[in-house]
């Protein structure tokens, strides 16, 4: 039996992302909130974390849900939102084991597809996408494409990979966070399989406090990784039809030359 997702986004690697991630990649909040506009409300944000687009759809009085795996980036996204006077619908769910309240006019995911589930996972993901959407409503993915990393495209070539796993390591440094603490991140790469387009991450977080060391935790993290044709072909056996594929949250046709790029599927 298949276990369930999992991510590294818990304890102290949430508190990172709730304290330091809100101005992480700025042009994506502009670029989902524009198709939400556009293709419709409501509209469910799946792998929301702390809430880095959500809670601004929720300023500019978006109808908008939120989900994600981890139930600490969920409670800090809420703690968030509650500072602001918003109270918006959160829940934990893994994408393929998405069954929400209501159904949606646009589903968006950003930089969550392929983190910390299986390939099974993610093809009944893109099923659960499709059944959760009104007709004719939106599903937006987004994905960094495997060769954008060069540190880790490079791992795809057998010679390079006997150096695997890179060397464990400490945070070469620590950024203050508003308790009063500072956090630090390191991550190194585990293992890449070529053949079945899977990478292993491990992140070690560590906590000070007036120059000593607080608490410190290790997560392990499994992404699978995609090309375009794959995606858009997993996207029309989900039963999407009209899907259009973006560049880097530009609203330009996607080239060779982008990082990331962004599936839009129109339900039929």
């Amino acid at each position: 039996m298949e276990r369930g997702a999992e991510t590294w986004h818990h304890g102290l690697i949430a508190k990172w992302w709730a304290e330091f991630n809100d101005d992480f990649r700025p042009h994506e909040i502009p670029y989902f909130q524009r198709h939400i506009e556009r293709d419709g409300e409501p509209a469910l944000d799946v792998a929301c974390g702390t809430g880095r687009l959500l809670i601004p759809y929720l300023r500019a009085g978006l109808d908008l849900d939120g989900c994600d795996v981890s139930a600490d980036m969920v409670a800090l996204c809420r703690e968030k939102a509650a500072r602001e006077g918003l109270t918006p619908t959160l829940f934990v769910q893994a994408m393929h084991e998405l069954d929400p309240p209501r159904r949606y006019r646009t589903i968006l995911v950003c930089g969550g597809f392929g983190l910390g589930s299986t390939r099974a996972h993610d093809v009944e993901s893109l099923r659960r996408f499709h059944d959760n959407l009104e007709p004719d409503g939106t599903l937006l993915v987004d994905i960094e494409l495997p060769y954008a990393d060069t540190e880790m495209w490079r791992y795809w070539l057998k010679d390079e990979r006997v150096v695997l796993p890179e060397a464990a390591g400490r945070p070469r440094s620590l950024r203050p966070a508003s308790d009063g603490s500072e956090l630090g991140l390191y991550s190194r790469i585990v293992e890449l399989d070529p053949l079945t387009q899977r990478m292993t991450y491990e992140m070690h977080a560590e906590q000070w406090r007036d120059g000593a060391l607080e608490a410190e935790e290790d997560h392990v993290l499994h992404m699978g990784l995609y090309f375009r044709n794959e995606l858009l072909l997993m996207l029309e056996q989900a039963g999407f039809a009209e899907v259009v594929v973006e560049g880097d949250h530009n609203d330009a046709e996607a080239t060779s030359d982008d990082d990331f790029i962004v599936f839009i599927a129109r339900k039929r």
